[in-house]
């Protein structure tokens, strides 16, 4: 957690919310890689008309009613014209017991968030190693799966597997920033993340920090996907031998 200047969007958030739940507020936290501008969207939850990635929060509540939920929806376009995600609606009695049913989501919350009015939810909480390292797994095997997948949907095309590299790179990017938390490596930015994979995965060249690199990039040259990506996929291949051995000790 860091200290930051919270945008005004989020305090009227905060006021609107209490204005629905009341006392049963209990928190209300920014969270995200880059909690000062804001952080990627979720899904449909990405602010509409809005420069830049939406900001998104998380709210802790006493308890959930269908009647809470009726007040929020009518509050969801003027949030995302102000710029915020859909803000994550959670239970007190249900965050520590999703830890271990989300650990790379509510581990990535945890791990760079700022509290903007409330008790910090998360300050006796921590995401089970072995929880981790399982998510990691499937996370790290599914990209590889899709990743061979596209190649040979490809057909052969560079054109296509530029396009194959850059539409992968934020899922990829997501995948070492999970290995590199995995690792006990707490910082929020992506590119020391990726230097820290290629460090333990003995990786020359730096192929996992081109890749990370081109999150939010329209598109490559061909040549240069024909370049990248057998070292790209190499690495992905490395991760999830690394992973599936990966022990605490």
């Amino acid at each position: 957690m860091r200290d930051m200047i919270i945008p005004d969007a989020v305090h009227a958030l905060d006021r609107e919310l209490r204005g629905i739940f009341g006392a049963r507020l209990q928190s209300l936290s920014i969270y995200g890689g880059r909690t000062d501008a804001g952080a990627q969207p979720h899904g449909a939850s990405a602010a509409h008309g809005h420069d830049g990635p939406p900001t998104q929060t998380l709210a802790v509540v006493d308890s959930l009613t269908q009647d809470d939920l009726r007040g929020c929806a009518r509050h969801v376009e003027a949030w995302h014209d102000a710029g915020l995600a859909t803000p994550l609606l959670i239970a007190e009695r249900e965050l520590e017991r999703s830890l271990d049913a989300f650990p790379l989501e509510l581990g990535a919350i945890l791990a760079d968030h700022v509290v903007v009015s409330g008790g910090n939810p998360f300050a006796s909480l921590a995401v089970d190693a072995a929880d981790m390292r399982r998510a990691c797994e499937v996370q790290a095997r599914s990209h590889l799966l899709h990743l061979r997948e596209g190649f040979l949907e490809t057909r052969g095309r560079a054109d296509a597997l530029a396009v194959l590299i850059v539409q992968s790179a934020g899922a990829f990017a997501a995948l070492v920033s999970s290995i590199a938390r995995l690792e006990g490596h707490t910082s929020s930015d992506a590119a020391a993340a990726a230097r820290h994979v290629e460090r333990i995965l003995n990786l020359p060249g730096g192929p996992v920090t081109e890749v990370t690199k081109l999150v939010g990039v329209r598109e490559i040259a061909s040549a240069d996907a024909e370049r990248l990506f057998p070292s790209y996929l190499d690495a992905v291949e490395r991760l999830v031998t690394y992973v599936d051995g990966w022990s605490s000790r």
